[in-house]
């Protein structure tokens, strides 16, 4: 019987299954699974020879699991958090949807879908119920299928009170083919106001051509980079980078020319005395910028209060909107600038 004993005990020594180390070993493993899934890091990370060495150095007793292994510990974590996602999302009477499809670099098209809900303390609740491949054609019906499949799959079927789309027809017509209530995204609608009117003014829209221009290049060109960010230090300031557009995001080409505007004396520096073609903003042009700004920032603002999470945003909409009202007037109230000669 002592024998027995004692080989049982010096097997475990030697596979390191004693209770505390099997404890200790799943702590780890699950701060490796939220290591993978928090910070978005691929499933080879246990195969870097310099993560072995850190993962080594800090604790020698641990031994990293496989990629296989890894894969499989965050499809299982995955399927916990799916399952208590669900339960919660069962307690609940309503619920509404938004949903949105883009298309990735590669040309891959996704569509996501999210369901929001209050809670019992009435705090607003938010369970991404999936980003899914869609490789077939983006029709109203294919659209709706695939929505549809998805309220099955959550048991949300008869408590979806709204559908919150963009406002592209495939979309409208697509909550209209589940007849479900429909609203089109507050944000969305603003930021194609704010597009369209950009678009159709001669002069702002060659200042943004031509900002996009010379953002690009000094993005793009390591001399002025370099240039840019010795100016910046030299003059004593924040080292900033210029900020590039997204052609679909019309708060970007805010922030674009907002931060050409707060650069514009060190983008100046950086560029001169360099044999270039790309124009630089002339005074008069900045002065434009300054006042599309002061325009454009009540905007701003109020798009980036509707994509917040964790409040009610419907709840805002009026109030934004007479918010925007105001602006619109006090600026149309305000005197004209004197007319500018220069050439």
């Amino acid at each position: 019987m002592l024998r027995h004993y004692r080989a049982l005990h010096e097997n475990k020594e030697a596979t390191g299954a004693t209770p505390r180390n099997a404890t200790r070993k799943q702590e780890l493993d699950e701060l490796l699974v939220n290591l993978v899934v928090k910070d978005t890091q691929p499933f080879s990370i246990v195969d870097g020879v310099g993560f072995k060495a850190f993962v080594a150095k800090l604790d020698p007793n641990y031994v990293l699991p496989t990629r296989q292994a890894l894969k499989a510990m965050v499809e299982e974590k995955f399927e916990s958090a799916k399952q208590k996602a669900k339960a919660k999302v069962g307690e609940v009477a309503a619920v509404s949807l938004t949903t949105d499809m883009w298309t990735f670099m590669n040309m891959d098209a996704y569509l996501a879908v999210m369901c929001h809900f209050l809670d019992d303390k009435a705090r607003l609740n938010t369970v991404l119920l999936g980003v899914q491949s869609f490789p077939q054609s983006h029709t109203a019906e294919n659209i709706a299928c695939v929505k549809k499949s998805m309220m099955e799959e959550w048991g949300i079927s008869n408590k979806v009170t709204c559908v919150v789309t963009d406002g592209a027809p495939n979309m409208v017509a697509c909550v209209r083919e589940l007849k479900l209530r429909h609203h089109i995204c507050v944000a969305h609608t603003m930021n194609l106001v704010v597009k369209k009117s950009l678009d159709q003014h001669p002069v702002l829209s060659g200042i943004q051509a031509k900002a996009w221009k010379l953002v690009g290049y000094c993005r793009s060109s390591t001399t002025v980079k370099e240039k840019l960010s010795q100016v910046q230090r030299h003059l004593g300031l924040q080292e900033l980078k210029l900020m590039q557009e997204v052609e679909t995001r019309w708060n970007s080409t805010y922030l674009m020319l907002q931060r050409l505007m707060e650069l514009r004396e060190p983008v100046g520096a950086a560029l001169a005395g360099l044999q270039t073609d790309i124009p630089i903003l002339t005074s008069e042009e900045f002065e434009i910028v300054r006042g599309c700004l002061s325009l454009l920032i009540p905007f701003y603002h109020a798009t980036v209060e509707l994509s917040a999470e964790e409040t009610v945003s419907a709840s805002k909409v009026i109030p934004l909107l007479k918010v925007l009202e105001q602006s619109l007037q006090e600026e149309m109230a305000k005197p004209a600038p004197p007319a500018s000669h220069e050439n």
